[in-house]
């Protein structure tokens, strides 16, 4: 795996910046945009993918990352789920939910991925690395 130096390179915040563009170029047409409940619930939901990775990432530890990571991850279903009340609501086309539904997945994929990287690397994250001898 690459050597990751800011949040910006990890894969999962890449594949969330574009579903949250995504959701929010979806979200401000027709009805969805009047409807402000869901409008805003799906904006806010896919937000918190990209902002639980930036924050995880920032802590510099591993655990308290993969927390951050599983949070995004779960903003991820959180997202699938208010794309069925788009669906049901009619704000969205089937073509759409379905493009957005993948976007979604896929996003969730590459987060429960990088956890699994995590939990299995001996790196304890960069708060804990050594910053030369001891005195």
């Amino acid at each position: 795996m690459a050597r990751i130096k800011r949040f910006e390179d990890i894969e999962g915040w890449k594949k969330g910046r574009e579903l949250r563009k995504a959701i929010y170029k979806h979200s401000q047409h027709g009805e969805f945009a009047g409807d402000f409940s869901p409008k805003d619930q799906i904006r806010r939901a896919a937000q918190s993918v990209t902002s639980n990775i930036a924050e995880g990432f920032e802590r510099g530890g591993n655990r308290e990352f993969i927390q951050f990571l599983s949070d995004a991850k779960g903003s991820c279903g959180e997202v699938r789920d208010q794309l069925y009340t788009a669906l049901d609501e009619n704000y969205v086309t089937q073509a759409e939910f379905d493009r957005l539904y993948a976007m979604a997945t896929e996003t969730s994929r590459l987060i429960a991925g990088f956890i699994k990287y995590l939990q299995q690397s001996e790196l304890r994250g960069t708060k804990f690395r050594t910053r030369g001898p001891a005195p």
